[in-house]
């Protein structure tokens, strides 16, 4: 089988993305500052690892001259801390700095990459502009720094296109996934009985299973006529409250709702608050219209899924 280099590989979907890979066959490379991470184990001769250094601007030659396919998902979490000024330029600069050391070192060292696979976030769209549109990938970036960030975050990226290599951007929604994530942290208050619902409760929530994102990235590689930008988002879309109330019942027998209001969320997480309280609906049918499904198409599949074992 092919070898795929990834970027970002012991993060939440890295992980999930490198066990579907080796299980598939693929031979993987996880580029990461350490030449090994105890965070993935090397459990079979298919996962490898190369030291790169994004400040030294250095990748190991051989990770990139022995790829067929880069999947690339660096970056710092967008939700882990409040939004401070340094946190705001991490977030880009890990971003963009990645990407371009990635398309630069494409370009300098020989290769036989066929095909780049980047992750980027709905964040690019901004916020509803009515309830009767749904954002398509044709839509621009809304000016503020989530979607400032995406499209510097795509850019850096782009310039594999001119090396006739085949880039697809998947654009993911909130990514449902057991081992972390939003849904880790909406899983905690229900230990207590507390289900919390955000604001008003209304704003629409774009997201997609863990394991739908994993196929959408893996159909990106094995499916030669998918290039561009696609939205990774399941075609159900939720309100908050329908989220929080749908994955209490599932979870709970007795609970109690609890709304926060916006002005607690914006006292203690400042602008970080905003992406909590704001409505992004999000379409599926440009993937859709590819040939590809989805396992969780609705978020009560979805949860079902995902708490069956917990």
């Amino acid at each position: 089988m092919a070898t795929v280099l990834i970027t970002g590989g012991t993060g939440m979907i890295g992980k999930a993305l490198v066990k579907k890979l080796s299980g598939r066959g693929y031979r993987v490379v996880v580029l990461s500052r350490k030449r090994m991470q105890e965070k993935i184990k090397k459990s079979n001769r298919n996962i490898e690892f190369a030291k790169w250094e994004i400040g030294k601007k250095i990748i190991e030659a051989p990770a990139i001259s022995g790829a067929d396919h880069v999947i690339h998902l660096a970056g710092a979490g967008i939700a882990e801390k409040r939004w401070t000024r340094k946190r705001m330029q991490d977030i880009i600069s890990s971003r963009v700095d990645s990407g371009t050391l990635l398309a630069e070192s494409l370009e300098k060292i020989p290769n036989q990459v066929k095909t780049v696979i980047a992750v980027s976030a709905i964040g690019y769209y901004g916020p509803d502009r009515n309830q009767s549109h749904l954002f398509s990938e044709s839509d621009p970036p809304f000016p503020d720094f989530l979607g400032s960030t995406c499209r510097q975050w795509e850019e850096s990226i782009e310039p594999v296109t001119q090396m006739g290599k085949r880039l697809v951007v998947l654009r993911a929604g909130i990514v449902l996934d057991k081992e972390g994530g939003a849904l880790k942290k909406f899983l905690q208050p229900l230990k207590v009985g507390l289900a919390i619902i955000l604001g008003r409760g209304d704003q629409i929530i774009s997201w997609i299973h863990i394991d739908d994102l994993v196929n959408l990235f893996i159909a990106a590689i094995e499916k030669e006529h998918i290039s561009g930008v696609y939205n990774a988002v399941a075609p159900g879309t939720v309100t908050n409250k329908e989220f929080v109330l749908t994955l209490a019942k599932t979870r709970n027998k007795f609970f109690i709702p609890v709304r926060i209001p916006a002005f607690i969320l914006k006292l203690f997480l400042g602008k970080l608050s905003g992406e909590l309280l704001k409505s992004v609906t999000v379409s599926s049918g440009k993937i859709q219209q590819e040939g590809l499904s989805f396992i969780y198409p609705d978020i009560q599949s979805a949860i079902k899924n995902l708490l069956e074992d917990s």
